[in-house]
Parts: C-alpha cells; structure tokens; sequence
C-alpha cells in the first residue's frame, strides 16, 4: 500500500511520539523534521533517522513530495502555522488545542474547507478501547439514559515550585492551563462516547503556586544535579494548577470534572464514571486495559480489553490480543490509521478521527469555563 509522506513541526515530548506512533501505522513515511533551532533540528532528525531537516518550517512546507504535516509545537505557534500548511495544499494534523482562543479555531475550520484539505486534532484519548466500547455500550442502549458523568485529569509534573515549563506561560499557552491542557481531552472523550453536549458550566480554579521559580539555564545541561537558589529566577503564575467544573448536558444529565496538575503520585490519570438508568461505565487510563461495569441487581463486571470480548468498533482499534497490553502510545497509533486511511481511500467513507470542528468545540468550551471561574458563576455554553 502507498505510504504518504510526512513532515513533522516540533521536537519536544509529542513531536517524536507522533513520529514513533506514525511508524507503527505502516501508512506513513516520515521525510522531514522542523524546529525553530536548526541544529536541534538536525540533531534530532539523526536521532530519529528522519532523512530531511529544517530550521524553519515554512521550508518543510515547500518540500513538495510531503503530503501531511503534524504541528506539535507551543500552543501559540499552532494557528499561524496550520494557517500556512493548509495554504499550501497540506493535510494537516494539530496538537491541542488548535488555536489561542475559539475566534483563531473558527477560521482554521473555514479554510480547512475552502482548500478542501483533510484536517485532524489529537484528541488521541478517545482512542483507548474501552471507550470506543463503551461509547458502543451507550449507542446501544446497554446503560440506559445517561443521569450522569463523574471524572477527572490529574498529574503530578508541575507538583514542586521549581517545576517550570512553557505551558505556564500565558503568551505560549492562552489563559488556560489545566483545563486547555488535559481537561480538554477529558471533555472530548465524555461528548464522544456520551454524544451528549455539555450545555452550562460553573467552574473554580485554584493556583496553588501563585510564585514559582523558573530556571535561568537549561536543565539538561545539569542533569543529575541540584541547581542552586541562584540557578532561579521568581516569575508570577496567572493560570491554573487546579479546577473543578461543575456540568450540565443535554437531557437529564448532570456531572463534574476535577482537573489538578499537582496531584502527588497521578503521573497521567484520565478517570470517566458514566451512570445511566440501566448500569455504569468506569474508565481510569492508568488502568486502561480494563472496564468496570455496574449493576444495581447481579455481579459487577470487569472487562478486560481482549479483542475477543469487545464490540466491534473497539475491537477495531486494539491490535494486539487479551493480556497484551496496549497503552498510551496506542491511541496515536490508532487515530493515526483512521485518518491516514481515510486520506489513502480517497478522502471517502466515514470521518472516524477528531477533526478541527472537534478542536474549535474544546476552545469554546475552554473559554466559557475560564469565564465561568472568573464570574463564579453558572455560564452557557
């Protein structure tokens, strides 16, 4: 089968996870890496044996044999840049969130359709199995109505004072962090398998580091050691390490979303409880090879994720059989597949991949929570 060929924008953490994840798919050949340092790009590109390398990535674009491209870089960077991919006649792939505010969204969803190009945001959570399965369990009509939806994100990778990053940085990032950052994956998953809009939010944010202490050199270069008072600098934090959201669908349901990025011992916990009239659904990703499913009368049940014993749309996406488990690195690998053979088909068939209309739809969501916790108020979506 044809491969198509692949420029990567980015080489922090999720730039070599999408090349890593897009190598297993056996529908991509990846030919070019960019990154706004040139010997970083070089560099990685020989790390990762990627044939062609660029300082900037309006030269990755003219590479004409590149058919798609994948934009991992800081959150400010993503609308300029899938504006000009998309101008250019390229496929694109974006990392959440798609754009600084739902405005910039907006208009990355209408040239998406002016140039008739296939586009994808990495909404790659909904991509574990038992969520595909459960959001079959649910079409089905297996839990009945849905009453309600519990759940949270937690980390702990910003839990010391000293822990920086860019995503800290309003000017990088937006005026979300928690919530942009990982409650927007959450908030994807729950609309996907419930296919329940949430209608109203009310929300509280909490920065518990209101201070916190930035290197003022690479910490690479001290790896291993403690860097020294002297080694920080005191910056302000005007985002969130912390939020609770309070939620109403459509229909009866009701719910709550706590999303915490100091939570001690939470390394990457996405957790879902889905109630409905009939049983419940619980979903906790550091556990995602299985499913815990409720019942009022009879045995509570745990489903492993076994091939065998999913409904078909999740069995579609697991690859491997029961005891073998899949993680993580799975989701991108199966979003992946969907869309690069959905492009391979002729653009024909069924959209089975989160696209930029998904992406614009978080930022509203992530917006109107950020005005929800400023007004401490109730606010429709």
């Amino acid at each position: 089968m044809k491969k198509l060929k692949v420029g990567v924008i980015g080489t922090g953490f999720i730039g070599p996870a999408h090349i890593e994840a897009l190598r297993r798919t056996g529908l991509a050949d990846v030919v070019a890496l960019a990154d706004i340092n040139k010997d970083v790009a070089e560099a990685k590109a020989e790390e990762l044996s990627v044939p062609q390398s660029y300082g900037d990535y309006k030269e990755l674009l003219a590479q004409p044999d590149i058919d798609i491209v994948h934009i991992c870089t800081p959150n400010n960077l993503h609308f300029s840049m899938a504006k000009y991919a998309m101008e250019a006649g390229k496929h694109v792939v974006c990392e959440k969130p798609l754009a600084m505010n739902s405005a910039e969204a907006e208009e990355l969803v209408r040239i998406a359709k002016e140039k008739g190009v296939v586009n994808a945001i990495h909404f790659n959570i909904r991509f574990y199995p038992v969520i595909h399965h459960v959001k079959a369990m649910i079409e089905s009509g297996e839990l009945g109505e849905i009453l309600a939806v519990n759940g949270s994100y937690q980390q702990d990778w910003l839990f010391y004072d000293t822990d920086y990053n860019w995503r800290l940085e309003p000017e990088y990032s937006g005026d979300s962090r928690a919530i942009a950052d990982i409650g927007s994956h959450w908030l994807d998953s729950v609309e996907f398998m419930t296919g329940l809009k949430v209608k109203k939010v009310c929300a509280d944010f909490a920065t518990f580091y209101p201070i916190r202490k930035k290197p003022l050199k690479p910490l690479e270069t001290y790896s291993g050691k403690l860097l020294t008072p002297e080694d920080y600098v005191d910056v302000p934090i005007g985002t969130e390490d912390y939020a609770t959201v309070l939620l109403r669908f459509e229909g009866k349901a009701h719910g709550s979303l706590t999303v915490n990025q100091v939570a001690a011992g939470r390394k990457n916990r996405c957790y879902f409880e889905i109630y409905g009239s009939k049983k419940s659904a619980v979903i906790d990703t550091e556990r995602c090879n299985e499913l815990w499913i409720g019942r009022r009368d009879g045995n509570n049940e745990l489903l492993l994720r076994d091939p065998s014993l999913l409904l078909p749309s999740a069995r579609a996406i697991a690859s491997f059989p029961g005891g073998h488990n899949e993680g993580f690195p799975d989701t991108s690998k199966q979003l992946f597949k969907k869309l690069y053979m959905y492009i391979l088909n002729g653009c024909s068939g069924p959209v089975e991949f989160p696209t930029f209309e998904d992406g614009a739809r978080e930022l509203v969501l992530c917006e109107r929570i950020v005005d929800s916790a400023r007004k401490e108020r109730w606010i429709d979506i």
